[in-house]
């Protein structure tokens, strides 16, 4: 019998800080239930680089990765995905999955793709066949995937941009989202699954283009939103600037999700603004770079100073990685450019990202998360090198 009558989302806010716009909530979603605000770990390919599903979980505990529509739809193929039972099936991964529409890697490829009323045409990066994203397209690519949360195509423009051409392509990104839900809720009556469709702000560096993107866009009653093209290149106060003009103006009562951020430091600065959700591919990709994150900033492994250094990464952090195994060990390991560097490494970076969400949903729910952002503020996370 369709499942077109239940939500897919239930969303329970748990705890507010009366000082910021922080929020300590729970996601219910068809694959398990998600305490926030969270980090979702990258896993555009079906994979989170250097990590087993049991990793994940048994390690990391995460709820939640978020896979990638436009790499999924290249290759393998999503109709390939949905032959094996959907993506949760492919990946062997029990827990929840969001996707991104592929709207940011499509604006990645601006050789190769043209936007037009319709959707983008863009050729493959892998082999240059064309292709056509529209917004409907991109929903029922989502659907045989299979994931708990989709997101509607958008247009992400670069920074800077004129305000002509930012109103312009906010505009189509509402239009976009109208066609997108439209065709959704069409869909919905034959679906025997549940899934959420978040739509997303845009509106670039500019308050009133966000204000007016957010306001049209909540006439379409998601179960959930976003905020993107804050990952673009534009100097981070201002991505924080227009996450504090957002998040007030989406309804209090759905999860509110930024797109592509971001670093340690900034986390808390996003549960502040009211932010429930954040990813970013910075401590998987970095973690692979030889760039470790700890609680007194950035460790360099390749640097010669820890060539005989006995300690783990951080002496404060509880991650397999940092239990088991030395600098050395590890400097060794990315100078040898062996594969276990990669595994260890992104290990470590994930649960440090992961930590920092426990703590602060922590200090929201125990009434002391003003405490805690003064001290993540004067802390700074500086390089240890």
């Amino acid at each position: 019998m369709p499942l077109n009558s239940q939500k897919a989302l239930s969303f329970e806010i748990q705890a507010t800080c009366p000082d910021t716009g922080a929020r300590a909530g729970l996601l219910h979603t068809p694959h398990g239930t998600i305490e926030t605000p969270v980090f979702m770990p990258v896993g555009t390919q079906g994979t989170v680089k250097g990590l087993t599903p049991r990793n994940l979980i048994e390690d990391l505990d995460a709820k939640i990765i978020l896979s990638n529509t436009y790499h999924l739809f290249l290759r393998p193929g999503h109709e390939l995905i949905a032959a094996f039972g959907g993506l949760h099936e492919y990946m062997r991964w029990p827990r929840a999955i969001l996707t991104d529409s592929g709207g940011f890697q499509v604006f990645s490829l601006s050789k190769i793709r043209k936007v037009t009323e319709e959707g983008v045409l863009f050729h493959s990066h892998l082999n240059g066949d064309p292709h056509t994203f529209t917004p409907a397209s991109t929903v029922d690519v989502q659907l045989a995937l299979g994931s708990d949360i989709m997101m509607v195509l958008d247009e992400c423009i670069e920074y800077p941009a004129t305000r002509e051409r930012v109103q312009s392509s906010t505009d189509r990104t509402v239009r976009w989202a109208r066609q997108a839900f439209d065709h959704y809720r069409q869909r919905q009556s034959s679906l025997r699954t549940r899934h959420a469709l978040f739509p997303i702000v845009q509106g670039g560096m500019y308050a009133d283009l966000r204000k007016q993107c957010a306001a049209e866009l909540v006439d379409l009653d998601a179960e959930g939103y976003a905020i993107g093209g804050l990952s673009v290149g534009e100097p981070r106060p201002e991505s924080l600037e227009m996450a504090e003009v957002t998040a007030p103006l989406l309804p209090a009562d759905r999860p509110r999700y930024v797109m592509g951020v971001g670093k340690p430091e900034e986390l808390p600065e996003y549960v502040a603004r009211g932010i429930d959700m954040m990813d970013c591919v910075m401590p998987s990709r970095n973690a692979r770079n030889g760039c470790l994150f700890t609680s007194t900033g950035k460790l360099h492994i390749k640097n010669a100073q820890y060539r005989e250094d006995r300690r783990p990464i951080d002496s404060l952090c509880g991650c397999y990685t940092c239990r088991n195994f030395t600098r050395s060990y590890l400097r060794h390991l990315y100078l040898a450019q062996e594969i276990l560097f990669s595994v260890l490494a992104t290990l470590h970076n994930i649960y440090h990202y992961l930590d920092i969400m426990r703590q602060m949903r922590q200090s929201i729910v125990l009434g002391a998360f003003p405490k805690f952002l003064r001290s993540a503020r004067a802390a700074q996370l500086e390089d240890t090198d």
